[in-house]
């Protein structure tokens, strides 16, 4: 699978730091790109050689030689164009060396009951994340380090340089910004670092769980939602449900975020919010996992 295929699906490359150099000129990486669309393409536009190029521009290759991840093997699965799965793998094309799990596609807003917004945004168009790992597979979790939900090795600390890749190709292809739905409540806490919930309520109800337990550790936390175990004051059980964030690159959705409808909305919905944490309950369903997962003690 390290080989190059012209199939579809597993469309291989390699790259090994002294090889050929994706570190070329703006200019030269994308003086072929064509107005046609190819499903062999990442997001129809960029061939893998033009996707290197960036994340060498973005430092990646750099990150990746520190930490002893080189060479890597890059695959694009088009089969379900156009959704496509880039994955970046250390040395080998296999599940255990995943480094970058990336299913993206490009699209527009689905009109919901929660997002009461101006028909026009409907119209914006957007890079969208349907879902992204970023792991070290050469690293284990430990006491000191232990897991998030989901999480099968501890991350890169690449955010914020993957953001910045896809707003560069978001502007190059001019799309109006990034849209992710976080699967986890942890991860909508790590994108709001560089992405804004459409829904102001959401976003209210995220900053009402962080103000609530200002001395809970994040990692702690993520926990705590993911098994249940956070209550509405009434005693209903908090359920973490997925809405759009987005990383706004037009000045439309920069002002949406700025304007005084928004805030005010945020305040208010703010407001009523209150959160307590059903510990006895917490602690019985982590033993438990602990039991038959072997998630580490240390979250306890």
């Amino acid at each position: 699978m390290g080989h190059p295929s012209d199939s579809k699906k597993g469309r291989s490359s390699a790259f090994r730091l002294g090889s050929a150099s994706p570190l070329i000129g703006e200019a030269d990486i994308f003086s072929s790109l064509t107005s046609e669309k190819s499903s062999s393409l990442f997001l129809g536009r960029y061939s893998m050689a033009e996707v290197q190029a960036v994340l060498g521009k973005r430092g990646f290759f750099k990150e990746a030689e520190r930490r002893g991840l080189l060479p890597l093997v890059f695959e694009l699965d088009s089969s379900n164009f156009p959704v496509q799965r880039l994955r970046i793998f250390h040395e080998q094309a296999l599940p255990d060396r995943v480094i970058v799990d990336l299913k993206m596609r490009e699209g527009h807003l689905t009109p919901k009951d929660y997002l009461r917004l101006d028909p026009s945004f409907f119209r914006f168009s957007f890079l969208i994340f349907e879902w992204l790992t970023i792991q070290d597979p050469l690293v284990e979790f430990s006491d000191r380090r232990p897991p998030l939900p989901g999480q099968e090795h501890p991350g890169l600390g690449m955010g914020k340089k993957i953001v910045d890749v896809f707003s560069y190709l978001a502007r190059l292809s001019r799309r109006d910004g990034l849209l992710a739905f976080p699967a986890y409540f942890h991860n909508a806490l790590l994108f709001s670092r560089y992405f804004a919930f459409l829904n102001p309520e959401k976003a209210a109800e995220i900053q009402a769980i962080k103000n609530a337990f200002p001395r809970i550790s994040f990692k702690h936390m993520a926990w705590i939602v993911y098994l249940n175990c956070l209550r509405h004051a009434d005693g209903k059980t908090y359920e973490w449900r997925a809405e759009e964030q987005v990383h706004p690159l037009n000045k439309t959705l920069k002002a949406y975020f700025d304007s005084k409808a928004y805030k005010d909305a945020y305040k208010q919905r703010l407001k009523t919010l209150s959160f307590v944490i059903d510990w006895a309950g917490y602690e019985k369903k982590l033993d438990e996992l602990i039991k038959s997962e072997g998630v580490l003690a240390s979250q306890a």
